[in-house]
Parts: C-alpha cells; sequence; structure tokens
C-alpha cells in the first residue's frame, strides 16, 4: 500500500494555501499602499490651499 496519492495531495493543498495567503498578503499591501498615496495626496492639497478668510485673532459675539 502506497502513501504516494495522499503525500502528493498534500503538498498540493499547502502550495495552495500557500499561494493564496502570498496573493491575499499582496492585495492588502497593494490597498495599503494606494490608501496612503491618496492620504498624501490629500493632505498635500489641504497644505497647499490658502484659506478663504484669515483667521481672526480675537473671538467676535
Amino acid at each position: 500500500m502506497t502513501h504516494l496519492p495522499f503525500i502528493i495531495a498534500a503538498f498540493a493543498v499547502f502550495v495552495l494555501v500557500l499561494a493564496a495567503d502570498a496573493l491575499g498578503t499582496r492585495l492588502r499591501l497593494r490597498a495599503a499602499r494606494r490608501q496612503a498615496l491618496q492620504r498624501q495626496q490629500r493632505q498635500r492639497a489641504r497644505d497647499t490651499q490658502a484659506p478663504a478668510t484669515p483667521l481672526a485673532t480675537e473671538l467676535s459675539r
């Protein structure tokens, strides 16, 4: 009795799970990079915008 089919199936499942984990990690990293880039672009746009009205130095009633 040989265990070769079981061993091949176990390695195949291992490789599939490993590939799925690597793909999931890559997709999460890509999404995180995209979010960080968008956040950085919004911050730069916010910093370069001049305020429409100057801030008052005193409180008004």
